[in-house]
């Protein structure tokens, strides 16, 4: 199956106007998922694990189309965590398999992913991946890059603790070259710097399978987000869970949406309280004399802007030229 189908001839009556009910109130415009329950599924119909596996893919896509129909224009989802390099040998063998094919194929799909404006985005250490899946990979994310209609975020070889960490060593890495300072840490440059950093924060996520619980992915970025976890299994899923779990955010979408506007309010609040006590911390600069509080206060914030703007070039500079030496290299050398 494609990655992004064709559409399927019209949708039932009652589909369109669930859609139009649920379009009546907010529409989550990033949701992540948990596309838990592969295994299982695959030992609930007698087949083998790798079956299980390629049915979740086939799911992936057919929920991608539900989404995008629907104005979700930004999915993330949890394909492979580090984690899962700990399970059998055979069954890494497996996942590492179809995501070569899944990945060789997408890229086999330009005029699709074209005709649908989508950007992939691959997020985690793809550091541990065969190099072969990240040669492929980097093709994808560097061919669909600037596409804007929607967004599809793979995590792969991820996990958000390492997420995190390395987060903070790019920043560790910052001050000890003397790009910014270490008061210019914060919640907002932790954020800036995590895999996700092109990404909004998902408005919900949605986890299969029954289990209750988030498996170390998005912990920093899910913080607000409203989740819902179904009891059915990823290969499972339906357009209803889908519909219900929109309904669920839409239920408890002002409770979020308080919560966000006053964690941001702090979030500004301490920033300024942080500008103040750099600027008094350095007031008896001869420099500053010929300026009030506030202007220097203002002065201290926009050369601390000018500051982190360069360090995070310096981050995503990087990062591209990362993908920019595998498609390189899988050019040259056409594995």
């Amino acid at each position: 199956m494609s990655w992004f189908p064709e559409k399927k001839s019209g949708q039932s009556w009652i589909h369109r106007v669930c859609q139009r009910i649920l379009k009546n109130g907010p529409i989550p415009k990033h949701v992540a998922f948990i596309m838990d329950g592969n295994r299982r599924f695959a030992v609930k119909n007698h087949m083998e694990r790798a079956e299980g596996h390629f049915r979740g893919f086939d799911k992936l896509s057919e929920t991608l189309e539900w989404c995008l129909d629907i104005g979700i224009t930004e999915v993330t989802v949890y394909a492979f965590s580090i984690e899962n390099f700990k399970r059998s040998k055979d069954e890494v063998d497996c996942l590492m398999e179809l995501a070569r094919q899944k990945f060789t194929r997408l890229m086999q799909e330009k005029e699709l992913i074209q005709k649908h404006q989508v950007c992939v985005r691959v997020l985690g250490n793809l550091s541990l991946l065969p190099l072969d899946i990240q040669e492929v990979i980097a093709d994808c994310v560097q061919f669909s890059k600037d596409n804007e209609r929607a967004v599809l975020n793979v995590c792969f070889s991820y996990t958000s603790r390492e997420e995190i960490c390395a987060a903070m060593r790019e920043i560790a890495e910052g001050v000890q070259l003397g790009l910014i300072k270490d008061s210019d840490v914060s919640e907002d440059l932790m954020e800036k710097c995590l895999y996700t950093s092109q990404s909004p924060h998902p408005d919900l996520l949605i986890r299969t399978s029954g289990e209750v619980r988030l498996s170390d992915f998005l912990l920093w970025q899910t913080s607000f987000s409203c989740l819902s976890f179904v009891e059915v299994l990823w290969p499972e899923f339906s357009i209803w869970h889908l519909y219900g779990a929109i309904l669920h955010y839409q239920r408890n979408y002002p409770a979020i949406q308080r919560a966000i506007d006053s964690a941001m309010s702090d979030r500004e609040r301490r920033q300024r309280e942080s500008d103040c006590s750099c600027v008094l911390s350095d007031h008896k600069s001869s420099d500053q004399s010929n300026y009030s509080m506030t202007e220097q206060i203002l002065q201290y914030a926009k050369h601390r802007e000018a500051r982190l703007e360069q360090f995070l070039q310096h981050v995503n500079s990087k990062r591209l030229c990362y993908f920019k030496e595998l498609v390189s290299r899988h050019k040259t050398t056409g594995v």
